[in-house]
């Protein structure tokens, strides 16, 4: 089992990574406050495929690198 992180660890821990958040805690704002690292990559696809895999109940993607400011980017 992995251990929870806070969001601050998880950009430190995984610089500009994707990452897979199992039970995360999230803020008003639904902004993730700290969960358990499942799978992290530089890749998203292999992150979207753990999320197949695992089937966790409940998730997050986060990215924690920066988003180009010409990047669009679908909600």
């Amino acid at each position: 089992m992995n251990r929870v992180l806070a969001a601050e660890e998880m950009k430190e821990k995984y610089p500009s990574e994707w990452l897979l958040v199992c039970e995360p805690e999230t803020d008003s704002a639904l902004e993730v406050v700290s969960g358990e690292v499942a799978c992290h990559s530089k890749d998203r696809d292999e992150v979207y495929q753990a999320v197949a895999l695992l089937k966790p109940k409940r998730f997050a993607t986060l990215y924690t690198g920066q988003i180009p400011k010409d990047a669009a980017v679908v909600l």
